[in-house]
């Protein structure tokens, strides 16, 4: 075969081909008239291209620019009668044909996307990370490439969705969820997660993230205006949908509660499940009616339901409904799912469902359609739900106590309340607010706290939260009387001051005011006593019976004609 048979064969998969002899002279040529080569045979190759080699090298490959296009030409030796040469051309401008260039250009449209686009190898490192996913996460792409994803984002591995979707090849759609942190507060993005798959397996994963902040601004403003227009009459009138409480009931002055406040706002725009973690007496139920109240949904009905108090027997009857025959007793009747129409499920201690249970809410998640018990019939599920646990996810799945699969589903967005032990300034706040509360429901003026009890209740560790605050601040109320000068550690009840003194976050100096006050120790029955015998000590002398006391002579008159206390004859 000829040299020019060979490079009109070679031609079929390049931009050109030209043939040389060892002297550079060109023998034969056939090049694409895009390229703009000018060529003659029996002249020297050097004549017409910018072409400087002065020996050549078989399969060697250089670039060259000509006519502001860029060319890369392969060297290839054909041997017969004669050593001859053919340089195989390729236009680099030529996006179709040329790899590199391809890739140059779809990593600058990536760049230059509004939205933002992470992507993930097999190993689940961070190949892919444009500036729109920086602005929206307000992350910085040199500190974030190359990490595993939950080196970055400080997770458990386990908990990944890009690892879940490598897995499973399937795709995740319309999430809302903060993965980072910036100041404290959590950069909310709405995304999808996909695979990428060659030759059937999946070799990487990637997500695209929208910025909607301009939509999500509108909306605000469209739901604050609402929620003004009704502000004037909202308290003369309970709510028609179910809830008691809004954003504007939620108290508290630290920034963790406000930023809080803010990141449940954010998700109660969006039409999405949302699981509440927080401890006992944090407040979930509060916060999951303000977010149905603050959502498009608020006009729908909220319906709640605690899964801890509900057997499991009749838990699944209750959340998807029956048909009649379906067991014993059995009739008609629609489920909560149902109940709730296009409103909000708020499924409270959902860490107490059964693990069998469990399996069929899946399936309700997923696929949003519900089947009543002993029914073949499917009803659509339009409603949002949120759920609430007061124990960790994290803990419940290694412990088996809730599937991994439905921690996805209901947690497309999650909100952990702070523990109130962490708001030292919630602590204050709260003391105050639930004093004017019950002294206004008691019509009852009382005194302030002592110094040392304020000191004791900051550092008491509240495992009941808000709700254990409040039933104390009550009982000092109830307890106080007015004749106190201040309400003191002595007023506490006798379960809560226990409780109290020996938690060990409590220091003993605190202790002191109990020493200091040996009277107001003393309750009521044993009270009578203790003051007829110090009376009786001092000889009836009220003054000095009042300092051994460490009270007033007003308060000791109070107590003695309190309890009726007359001084022996012949004293």
């Amino acid at each position: 075969m000829n040299p020019a048979s060979i490079a009109s064969l070679i031609r079929s998969f390049v931009d050109g081909v030209i043939v040389l002899d060892d002297h550079h002279d060109i023998l034969f040529y056939d090049v694409d008239d895009d390229l703009q080569l000018n060529l003659a045979v029996s002249k020297k190759i050097f004549n017409f291209l910018p072409y400087n080699q002065e020996t050549l090298i078989e399969d060697e490959t250089f670039q060259i620019t000509m006519n502001e296009m860029k060319l890369a030409i392969e060297v290839k030796k054909f041997s017969a009668d004669h050593d001859y040469w053919i340089l195989c051309m390729k236009d680099m401008t030529n996006l179709s044909t040329n790899q590199e260039a391809r890739i140059y250009c779809l990593e600058k449209v990536i760049e230059s996307l509004n939205e933002g686009v992470m992507m993930s190898d097999y190993d689940g490192k961070i190949v892919l990370y444009n500036s729109a996913q920086e602005k929206l996460e307000g992350l910085d792409s040199r500190e974030i490439l190359g990490k595993h994803l939950w080196e970055a984002y400080n997770y458990n591995p386990q908990y990944s969705e890009h690892k879940h979707t490598f897995k499973t090849g399937k795709p995740i759609f319309s999430r809302y969820r903060a993965h980072s942190t910036v100041n404290g507060v959590p950069k909310y993005v709405n995304y999808s997660t996909f695979p990428i798959q060659k030759d059937g397996e999946t070799i990487a994963v990637f997500s695209i993230s929208t910025n909607e902040s301009h939509l999500k601004n509108q909306l605000h403003q469209t739901i604050e205006m609402r929620r003004q227009i009704i502000q004037s009459d909202a308290h003369d009138r309970p709510y028609k949908n179910g809830t008691t409480f809004s954003f504007d009931d939620i108290k508290g002055k630290s920034m963790a509660l406000k930023n809080l406040i803010q990141e449940a706002e954010n998700i109660a725009i969006h039409n999405t499940d949302v699981l509440i973690v927080g401890e006992t007496g944090t407040g979930k139920e509060l916060f999951a009616q303000s977010m149905h109240n603050h959502s498009p949904r608020a006009e729908s009905p909220f319906v709640a339901i605690n899964c801890a108090a509900i057997p499991e027997t009749l838990l699944e009857s209750t959340l998807f409904g029956t048909v009649k025959g379906a067991f014993t007793g059995a009739t008609n009747q629609i489920g909560l799912f149902e109940y709730a129409k296009n409103g909000t499920l708020f499924l409270d201690e959902i860490n107490s469902m059964p693990i069998a249970l469990q399996s069929k809410l899946i399936r309700v998640l997923q696929e949003r359609l519900v089947r009543r018990v002993g029914s073949n019939e499917v009803t659509p599920v339009e409603c949002t739900v949120i759920s609430a646990s007061n124990e960790d996810p994290e803990k419940l799945i290694d412990d088996g106590k809730m599937r991994i699969d439905l921690f996805y589903r209901l947690a497309h967005t999650s909100l952990y309340i702070t523990p109130l032990r962490e708001r030292t300034e919630d602590i204050h706040f709260f003391i105050q607010f639930f004093i004017e509360k019950y002294k206004r429901k008691f019509n009852k003026e009382v005194p302030n706290l002592s110094n040392a009890l304020i000191s004791m209740l900051l550092q008491y560790h509240w495992p009941g939260n808000t709700r254990e605050l409040e039933h104390l601040v009550e009982n000092l109320i109830i307890r106080a009387i007015e004749y106190d000068k201040e309400i003191g550690i002595d007023h506490l009840p006798a379960y809560m001051k226990k409780k109290i003194l020996t938690a060990p976050s409590i220091k003993v100096e605190n202790q002191k005011e109990l020493k200091k006050n040996p009277f107001k120790s003393i309750f009521s029955n044993s009270q009578e006593h203790y003051i007829q015998k110090t009376l009786d000590e001092v000889d009836w002398n009220i003054s000095k019976a009042a300092r051994t006391l460490g009270i007033t002579r007003q308060s000791l008159q109070y107590h003695i004609k309190k309890h009726r206390l007359v001084k022996p004859s012949g004293s």
